[in-house]
């Protein structure tokens, strides 16, 4: 059987040591993606390391903080990169392509599926996509913030079998344990119940890196929800990554839903960036749980953010928690238009439009 897999590498570890530098680093990965390939196990690589390259380019003492700082490190830091990866996939014959996303180019349906579509002829063509941000133009409020969670939605968007996570501790722990002496190993995390809880395990993000083990639950959330399997694992030997891709036990093993998302789905649940939020009683919220229905003006009871039409939307229900999320038929201001129109005082609504559905059922997924 056919392994399909997209394997993450973060910027903490392409920074490299002394004894283990960037390009060893790079070549190391290289030779070991190169080899899977050849046995047509197909690979994605998603990698971080632009703005830590272009700083170490510029000898920038420390990440910039400013938006054009940042986004002016990534272009410079890109290219190096890519040649990096480019010559050391050359030594082994391996054709490689560059793909930069941004979270705007996922969030649109149709740009989606391009994606998604080119992505899947390179791996046919047995071509290894190295994806990663599109730091130099992403703006604050379409960004990822971290490649954990672009790896898991590219990972979904090419019906990956598996994610690999590779970062700088061997496995998940129940606390940080450079900081922690008492955390515990967790070999294994079966259910999104457990993934939950372990949220508060999370560390904080290293220096040159905006991850941390927080943004790497997310990913697994993300992934596992739509039938991935996920593995965190130790990059900093490359052992590690080759025992994996033979199928042989190693960091924390995230086990994918028994009832996953299809792909459309998944991307309402996950590619989407939220533009406002519909509070919703007791009555929508059973509806939607329980008989799949769309959601109505009626139901509404009260709106935050202003958005046009056919903008995303989180639908939180009376305790405050996210029910689920969707793509809304009417602008904010309809919204309040339609729940105003539908009270007793005012009769029922006389624009037809505002009649119909605010979320549609084939629009709206369960989150919760």
């Amino acid at each position: 059987m056919t392994i399909r897999r997209v394997i993450k590498v973060g910027t903490s570890l392409l920074r490299g040591t002394t004894e283990r530098p960037t390009a060893a680093v790079v070549a190391e990965l290289a030779a070991t993606i190169a080899a899977q390939q050849q046995r047509r196990q197909p690979v994605v690589l998603v990698t971080s390391g632009a703005v830590g390259l272009g700083c170490s380019r510029l000898f920038l003492k420390r990440r910039p903080s400013e938006a054009r700082a940042l986004q002016a490190a990534a272009a410079v830091g890109q290219s190096r990169l890519m040649r990096l990866y480019d010559d050391a996939f050359a030594a082994h014959g391996q054709p490689v392509a560059q793909v930069l996303l941004t979270r705007a180019d996922l969030a649109s349906r149709r740009r989606y599926l391009k994606a998604s579509r080119t992505l899947e002829q390179l791996l046919d063509w047995g071509v290894v996509p190295i994806v990663n941000e599109n730091d130099t133009v992403a703006i604050d409020e379409l960004r990822f913030g971290d490649n954990d969670t672009l790896s898991a939605l590219v990972a979904v968007a090419v019906g990956a079998t598996e994610l690999i996570l590779l970062t700088d501790v061997d496995r998940l722990y129940t606390g940080d344990p450079r900081q922690q002496s008492d955390a515990r190993p967790i070999d294994e995390v079966r259910t999104r119940a457990e993934l939950d809880a372990l949220w508060t395990a999370a560390g904080a993000p290293s220096r040159w890196g905006t991850g941390g083990m927080t943004t790497k639950l997310a990913a697994a959330r993300i992934a596992t929800a739509s039938g991935v399997r996920v593995r965190l694992a130790d990059g900093r030997d490359p052992a590690v990554l080759t025992a994996l891709l033979h199928g042989e036990p190693s960091g924390t093993l995230f086990h994918p839903c028994p009832r996953p998302y299809g792909d459309r789905k998944s991307w309402l649940a996950h590619a989407l960036h939220p533009e406002g939020v519909l509070a919703i009683d007791a009555g929508a919220e059973r509806a939607l749980r329980e008989r799949g229905a769309s959601l109505l003006a009626v139901g509404i009871r009260s709106v935050r953010g202003e958005f046009p039409r056919r903008s995303a939307v989180r639908l939180v229900g009376e305790a405050g928690e996210e029910v689920g999320r969707g793509i809304s038929a009417l602008s904010s201001l309809e919204i309040h238009q339609a729940m105003g129109r539908s009270s007793p005082q005012l009769g029922p609504l006389r624009d037809p439009l505002l009649s119909d559905a605010v979320v549609h059922r084939d629009e709206l997924v369960i989150t919760a």
